[in-house]
């Protein structure tokens, strides 16, 4: 499973992209005001950051308007990966994009439905949110099951893409459940990594290292 770090934080994904863990970047217009940055200041930093797909999503509610803003986003790098919502005037921006060749993240899915009008229209990524679909006691992760279900029946070509993750369980539940990419908080990407046994070992091979008084340099 592909992983793309949610934010539009630079350093922190100048700091995960070291680790060599991610492969894109998804951002939306909450996380640009959080940055309290320039909106395409932002996205060619980031850009610049990871050669792997970067969402930069449109503002516009109406298709001609989405696509005037997807050709100004288009000029920033070669990796722009323009996001649309799941209306029909985003998958009729979707379909003319996708057919020019362009990557498209169609956002904000919250049924099966949706995910099969966005795959039909071309998308290359739907995203749908996990966690807000748990938060209202509907099971998140039954709907990335069933979209992968529907997309192996007739060999769609569009990644699944599971947003609103909040927690570590969620990352393993969306590869369990076939996910092809999870868009990952900074925090929780940097959580996967630990566990206290981990902590209890490495306390104990360090305190069996210092009583031998060696050093390896």
């Amino acid at each position: 499973m592909k992983f793309f770090v949610d934010t539009a934080d630079t350093n922190e994904i100048r700091e995960l992209a070291a680790t060599g863990l991610i492969d894109g970047v998804t951002t939306n217009p909450s996380l640009i005001v959080k940055s309290g940055r320039d909106f395409k200041e932002v996205i060619k930093e980031i850009c610049e950051l990871t050669d792997g797909p970067v969402s930069a999503e449109v503002t516009a509610l109406e298709t001609d308007a989405m696509l005037a803003e997807a050709q100004e986003l288009l000029k920033i790098a070669k990796n722009v990966c323009i996001k649309l919502p799941l209306t029909i005037d985003g998958l009729k921006a979707c379909k003319a994009l996708t057919d020019e060749g362009h990557m498209v993240n169609v956002t904000l899915c919250f049924s099966a439905n949706q995910a099969l009008l966005a795959a039909k229209a071309g998308a290359t990524f739907i995203s749908p949110f996990i966690g807000r679909l748990d938060d209202m006691n509907i099971d998140g992760m039954e709907l990335i099951e069933d979209i992968r279900i529907i997309y192996d029946n007739y060999g769609f070509e569009t990644e699944i893409l599971a947003a609103s993750i909040r927690t570590a369980n969620h990352v393993k539940q969306s590869a369990m459940a076939g996910a092809d990419v999870a868009t990952i908080p900074p925090s929780v990407i940097k959580g996967l990594a630990k566990h206290p046994l981990t902590d209890k070992g490495l306390e104990a091979f360090l305190a069996d290292w210092a009583k031998t008084g060696q050093s390896i340099l």
